[in-house]
């Protein structure tokens, strides 16, 4: 198992059995095919790669999923946002319509892509990243490669680099996982080899079979509207959703670990509110302990800007953008209006 797919184990843990219970076999809509594309597919280098975006007006805010997430995950935010702003969510490298990309999947490929597809998209900057959960270090990683072009963050319950995953049965810190190896730079196409050989599309068609069908989403993606509902079931039963790969995330954690302990509130005095979820669920004797270093993670990252500012979201868990989706409204707005004040222009909206 790859840690991309450890990864997502934990985002079961932490989450509850919601996530596990939308992994399961539902043969009709697998047999139906997609739903219905929201967006487009563009083009990035031989493969493609899907993204949404809806609106007018600059910046463009762009959205970034968590591990194992989807762009109709954010299907309560974007319509809102899209009222005031250009709003894109995308999925990345072998979700739901997006093809598979180039090995390894890093994260530092995921964030060259990103660039690059906005890019070929027609989709210019400035831009707002918003990142929840992994999706937060996908955006910190964009501000750090493409400075210039950002004037806004929001972090969404974000992962930090100083994280404790449940890896293999035990709690792990990520960081400390890291062989020292080199970072593979990103690639701009792909090939034959970067997909799913045979043996690795056998084994991912035993494991969906092993899987108990239910074509029913738990809580909290529930809250999601049917359509998106219906992406998230077809979307986990992709045999490319599975795809095997080290990511390299222990070496990369490492490295932002590394450049936050040699440089304080790297982000300048760009606009950031970091959100925070209140409700816990992790198992265990050592569930205290996860809890207040979370607390404490969440609460450095608010530090990464001068003027940095973080909300602890009530009665939130983990996707606070379905329990809370209008404070993710609110505060992606508010840092739009933050820029605006701070550069002294005013923000054109489609209102």
């Amino acid at each position: 198992m790859s840690f991309v797919w450890t990864a997502l184990v934990f985002v079961w843990i932490a989450s509850g059995p919601g996530w596990l219970a939308s992994t399961a076999t539902a043969q009709g809509i697998e047999k139906s095919g997609a739903p219905p594309l929201a967006g487009r597919l563009v083009d990035v280098g031989g493969y493609h790669l899907h993204i949404n975006c809806t609106g007018k007006g600059k910046p463009t805010v762009v959205l970034s999923a968590g591990a194992g997430a989807f762009s109709t995950d954010w299907a309560l935010v974007q319509p809102k946002v899209a009222a005031y702003a250009r709003v894109c969510a995308y999925d990345r490298s072998g979700a739901a319509w997006s093809d598979l990309g180039p090995k390894p999947r890093t994260i530092d490929q995921e964030v060259f892509d990103l660039h690059r597809l906005l890019a070929a998209a027609g989709e210019s900057g400035p831009y707002v990243v918003v990142g929840h959960s992994l999706g937060g270090m996908i955006v910190r990683i964009f501000v750090e490669r493409y400075v210039q072009e950002v004037v806004g963050v929001v972090l969404v319950d974000a992962y930090s680099e100083d994280a404790q995953l449940f890896i293999n049965g035990e709690i792990r810190r990520v960081r400390l996982l890291s062989k020292t190896r080199p970072i593979p730079a990103p690639r701009a196409t792909a090939t034959r080899a970067d997909q799913l050989s045979a043996v690795e599309l056998g084994k991912i068609t035993d494991f969906l079979k092993q899987m108990p069908p239910s074509p029913n989403i738990e809580a909290p993606f529930d809250k999601l509207p049917e359509l998106a509902q219906q992406v998230r079931l077809w979307a986990v039963n992709q045999p490319k959703y599975y795809a095997e790969d080290d990511d390299y995330m222990p070496e990369i954690s490492a490295r932002m670990y590394r450049e936050s302990q040699s440089e304080k509130q790297p982000l300048g005095s760009l606009p950031l509110i970091v959100l925070t979820r209140d409700k816990y669920d992790y198992p265990g004797p050592d569930a205290a302990v996860l809890i207040q270093e979370h607390k404490d993670q969440q609460a450095r990252m608010a530090q990464l800007s001068r003027v940095g500012k973080q909300i602890t979201v009530p009665n939130s868990g983990h996707e606070i953008h379905l329990y809370a989706p209008d404070v993710v409204v609110s505060a992606i707005r508010e840092v739009i209006t933050a820029n605006a004040r701070e550069t002294g222009s005013l923000v054109k909206t489609s209102r």
